[in-house]
């Protein structure tokens, strides 16, 4: 059994990455395990900053994604400055269109919303506005993660299958793993999807297909979509190098893998319906992920039935979005042992019947 870093962080996604660093930055020595850093569901997402758009309910998860909305400018900055990666932060604000008439703040009427955007299928009859909200390029967003946590010098091991937490009077006394067993003073569990296979915690993969299509070349000066598109049954998020984001499915079907048929298509009919412009241009790329959801759809963020374990996964929608608060609260637990009150409402306690 090998000794290493203080804090072992299981999972190599945009939530392990993001807390790693911030971990490192306090002072502590990290490694990083990731059975495969590719199959991370941050590489298939679009990137979305979305919490208004999204129409989160009033409460403590709009509180946190409203406040880690408001941290995403610093924390890039920080990133980028760390990892000499550009994330593709744009603060683009995201346009709600709806076919059905509605009302309320920050709506607008059939006028506005076309005047507002044009290309909109005819059948939309208004939408809301959100400024605030934005995106990130994703990919962009794990390199550059990835690039900073080289250069402050956690300790990334890919191909590292966590097969067991070993635990014993409300503790975790090691990792049982494919290259042998490794111990450290605290653990993180940020495994997403993959999360009930190592702990009894209701976490489940929920299935999303994307794909994407690319302005022709003599469009780009003057780009058809310079904002999110976040309709009824369909989102488009528009990259500056005009390549156009399209998603998503949301399957229970476990880890079942492909594209297929009835996915592709779900996913081009309701996006030509919003802006028929795009069924002009060419399909660029097909892929598919997994998004990690609990019953609740809400995260499990904070402490576990071992001292020495800390929970943060079940991020299901919203994963790139809350990176940098969920960095920020299970850094200020794990090192500082100081509890966010936010966090409570995120406890895996919620779940247990006793």
């Amino acid at each position: 059994m090998s000794s290493g870093s203080e804090i072992i962080v299981i999972g190599g996604g945009v939530i392990g990455l993001a807390t790693a660093i911030e971990l490192r930055l306090l002072g502590a020595q990290v490694t990083i395990l990731s059975k495969d850093f590719k199959a991370a569901a941050g590489h298939a997402a679009a990137g979305m900053l979305a919490p208004q758009a999204e129409q989160i309910a009033p409460g403590t998860m709009h509180d946190l994604c409203l406040d880690s909305r408001e941290l995403y400018p610093e924390w890039v900055r920080k990133i980028e400055a760390i990892s000499g990666v550009d994330v593709g932060y744009w603060q683009c604000g995201i346009l709600a269109p709806r076919y059905l008439s509605a009302s309320g703040q920050d709506w607008l009427d059939t006028d506005s919303i076309h005047q507002q955007q044009s290309g909109l299928s005819e059948s939309v009859v208004g939408g809301y506005w959100y400024p605030a909200d934005g995106q990130v390029d994703n990919r962009a967003l794990i390199r550059s993660l990835s690039s900073a946590s080289q250069a402050l010098g956690i300790n990334l091991r890919d191909s590292v299958e966590v097969t067991a937490i070993h635990r014993n009077q409300g503790r975790v006394t090691h990792l049982e793993t494919s290259q042998g067993d490794l111990t450290a003073q605290h653990y993180i569990l940020a495994t997403g999807a993959w999360s009930q296979q190592l702990l009894p915690i209701p976490v489940i993969p929920r299935k999303g297909q994307m794909l994407s299509v690319l302005v022709p070349n003599e469009q780009r000066d003057n780009l058809p979509l310079q904002q999110v598109l976040f309709g009824e049954e369909i989102y488009i998020v528009p990259r500056r190098d005009g390549k156009i984001i399209i998603g998503a499915t949301s399957e229970d079907v476990g880890f079942a893998p492909s594209n297929t048929l009835k996915g592709v298509k779900q996913l081009m009919t309701n996006a030509m319906r919003l802006f028929p412009t795009l069924q002009q241009y060419p399909l660029l790329e097909t892929w598919w992920g997994f998004r990690p959801a609990t019953p609740d759809e809400l995260p499990i963020l904070g402490t576990s039935t071992e001292a020495n374990l800390t929970l943060a996964t079940g991020h299901y929608r919203n994963g790139i979005l809350l990176a940098p608060i969920t960095a920020k609260l299970i850094a200020d637990l794990v090192w500082h042992q100081q509890a966010d009150n936010l966090l409570a409402a995120f406890s895996w306690q919620r779940f247990d019947p006793g």
